[in-house]
């Protein structure tokens, strides 16, 4: 029951990829590189993962049901961490599984920034957001300065007007989780948040990097889990200065709360996927 797409049967070789298919090098069970609970291939569909660096590439599995079987490209101090994880857990260096840690507690605030042509950086939030009755995996994005339209050289904010544009839509209350917006997505892998996935430019196949950390982002497991348990995470974003860096889960929802009732707040659902 392994699945290994044709994008990691390139970078493998066709022998390496039939052997895994025939089961000669598929591991007996594995921890899964999304959400770290325990699999069997020989149980559950699994997908091949492989992590790639630039010198280094570490192949992992997953459940399919949590990523599907992808390249993933990473730093190569990501990758040799990895390693050093497999041989810590396993000194035969033989353990098929590839995990990352990952910090514990109610809220892991974290922030990546990312350059946006030079203007502003993008600063990222994530943590839980409770609807109703559930708990939702989200993540705020606030840039650190007004983003102009590109070519423009006026100096209002355009970050909201471009994400509607996109298929974002604004949020007056945060009463029920937003509508999925086609073709974007959240990568996660490694148990860790890599990138916010925007639909393929005209004549290509691949999504592109809409956001990317510089580094793979931790994540708490309550945050994963319910990334898994729902398939999707909840994407909000408002212009610089109307959220800031929230130290806890009750304070971000409060200042999303501020920031809705303010008519200065856009969300949309996106599924876990992967490249």
């Amino acid at each position: 029951m392994l699945d290994v797409s044709d994008d990691v049967r390139a970078e493998i070789g066709d022998e390496e990829a039939n052997r895994l298919l025939a089961g000669e090098n598929a591991p007996g069970n594995y921890d899964c590189t999304s959400c770290r609970s325990p699999g069997d291939p020989g149980q559950v569909r699994t997908s091949t993962v492989l992590f790639v660096g630039e010198e280094t590439a570490v192949l992992a599995f997953a459940h399919a049901a949590c990523i599907p079987s992808q390249v993933v490209r990473v730093s190569e101090e990501q990758v040799q961490g990895a390693v050093r994880t497999i041989t810590a857990d396993d000194p035969s260096g033989t353990s098929a599984g590839l995990t990352a840690d990952a910090a514990t507690g109610a809220a892991a605030p974290v922030e990546e920034p990312r350059p946006d042509r030079g203007r502003a950086v993008l600063g990222v939030t994530c943590g839980q957001v409770l609807i109703g009755d559930a708990l939702h995996a989200a993540v705020v994005v606030e840039p650190t300065a007004p983003i102009a339209r590109p070519g423009s050289d006026g100096p209002g904010d355009d970050f909201l007007p471009l994400l509607i544009e996109q298929g974002f839509l604004p949020v007056t209350g945060i009463t029920q989780p937003p509508a999925t917006v086609p073709g974007w997505s959240v990568l996660v892998a490694m148990g860790q948040l890599h990138a916010i996935l925007q639909p393929p430019a005209a004549g290509t196949a691949q999504p592109i990097a809409w956001w990317q950390a510089h580094q793979s982002l931790p994540v708490t497991d309550g945050w994963r889990t319910s990334a898994n348990q729902n398939n999707q995470v909840l994407v909000y974003a408002a212009p610089a200065g109307s959220i800031g860096q929230q130290p806890r889960e009750d304070l971000m929802r409060d200042a999303l709360d501020k920031a809705a009732a303010e008519g200065v707040l856009v969300a949309a659902a996106m599924p876990l996927a992967g490249t």
